[in-house]
């Protein structure tokens, strides 16, 4: 590990800016009631402290760090507290070059919350409505689309086969590709389900979501992020294009750590395709989590339960897990310990070489953030955001279950 110093430009990620929201109480969902205001405001927090104590999710990450089992960043925070923020590892290993704390990953999935962020704020400004069938707003929508509606693209309910279940997927995966062309592939395909029957974990939805941002707006999908989001949230290090300074993805396997292909994000704008730093990814986990960007009413539609039928999760046995828009909520605690009852709002990411979590614990306004570019080390990126979320909250974390085998 590299002893890394607070950077004094931190405090700047406390202001957050909203469009048409204030704050006046807070909801049992973690995220702050608000008033409709006309105009943009801003928003001052209280200046960020850094509090570094989390002694044993510290030793646990340098153990694993110096047995190369973790690469990456880390950061835990509560309330306006930063109690955690560390770099580990290199991030270019050919290169030689270490993680430093603005190094920017790639997101995948974790993506999916910033295209369905885009679409409820569209509905919260009356462009456009979750209800809305999907054919309002594809050019050429096959017949076979008809009832599908906006929110099953970014529930997993539209029925369209993901991109992966397709034949020819190992070409398409390195083939470049334009929305518009993601668009005419998926409608080539007969739906798995009647839309809003079921759902299967779907990256095309999440494209064609992409899609009706850009068509409800007349501007590229990225745009659309930068200017609603990224710039008035100080998301410098956040967007689709590679940055020159992006970690480069690895891959574990018996033989070594080897690297991984860049990723063709190409062919998943709305579903994987954005890259960030931690930094970024706290100021957007509190402007999204503590009302900055979404009313109340279209925030609890982000974090509900859509699924319609038994989830997968139940007919593999296990407990229910919440599919929102773009988001995943459920006990995640409770695989580590049976009395870690409380919820969490998150979403992970893999792909390519890399390994993400972001959580959000709303009773304790907690927010974890691991990033790794090692794809295989899905089980300590787990354990590391139990872990922090356990010491967050002053739980013992089980020894026998700290990541450090």
């Amino acid at each position: 590990m590299r002893p890394l110093p607070i950077l004094a430009g931190l405090a700047a990620l406390a202001v957050l800016i909203s469009s048409a929201w204030t704050v006046t109480s807070r909801t049992d969902t973690g995220q702050d009631e608000a008033e409709a205001v006309s105009g943009p405001v801003v928003r001052a927090r209280p200046p960020v402290v850094v509090v570094e104590h989390l002694p044993q999710l510290k030793a646990s990450l340098d153990d694993l760090a110096a047995r190369d089992r973790f690469t990456g960043a880390v950061l835990v925070a509560r309330g306006d507290q930063v109690l955690f923020r560390q770099v580990y590892g290199m991030a270019d290993r050919e290169a030689g070059r270490p993680f430093e704390l603005d190094t920017p990953l790639r997101l995948a999935s974790v993506s999916k919350m910033f295209t369905a962020t885009a679409i409820l704020r569209l509905q919260d400004e009356g462009v456009l409505s979750v209800g809305d069938p999907v054919c309002d707003w594809i050019t050429d929508c096959p017949e076979a689309w008809a009832d599908i509606r906006i929110g099953h693209l970014i529930s997993h309910q539209s029925g369209i086969p993901d991109l992966m279940a397709r034949p020819g997927w190992g070409t398409r995966r390195v083939t470049p590709a334009t929305l518009d062309e993601l668009t005419r592939d998926s409608a080539l395909y007969n739906l798995q389900f009647e839309p809003g029957t079921d759902l299967r974990y779907n990256n095309a939805g999440f494209n064609l979501a992409a899609a009706v941002v850009e068509a409800a707006t007349g501007v590229p999908f990225q745009t659309y992020l930068d200017q609603t989001f990224f710039e008035p949230l100080g998301m410098t290090r956040t967007g689709h294009d590679a940055l020159p300074d992006l970690a480069m993805g690895y891959a574990h396997f018996p033989a070594g750590i080897t690297p991984q292909p860049e990723a063709n994000v190409s062919i998943i704008p709305g579903a994987g395709a954005l890259s960030s730093t931690m930094d970024d990814l706290l100021a957007w986990a509190w402007a999204l989590h503590r009302g900055g960007l979404l009313s109340p009413e279209a925030y609890a539609a982000l974090i509900a339960d859509h699924a319609p039928v038994d989830t997968p999760d139940e007919r593999r046995g296990g407990p229910r897990r919440h599919w929102g828009y773009g988001l995943f909520s459920r006990a995640l605690g409770q695989q580590v310990e049976p009395a870690f009852d409380d919820r969490q709002i998150y979403h992970t990411g893999s792909w390519s070489g890399f390994r993400n979590m972001v959580v959000w614990q709303p009773d304790a306004g907690i927010v974890v953030i691991v990033l790794s570019n090692n794809y295989h080390r899905r089980e300590e990126v787990f354990l590391i955001s139990q872990q922090a979320v356990a010491e967050a909250l002053g739980r013992p974390f089980p020894e026998r279950l700290a990541p450090r085998t």
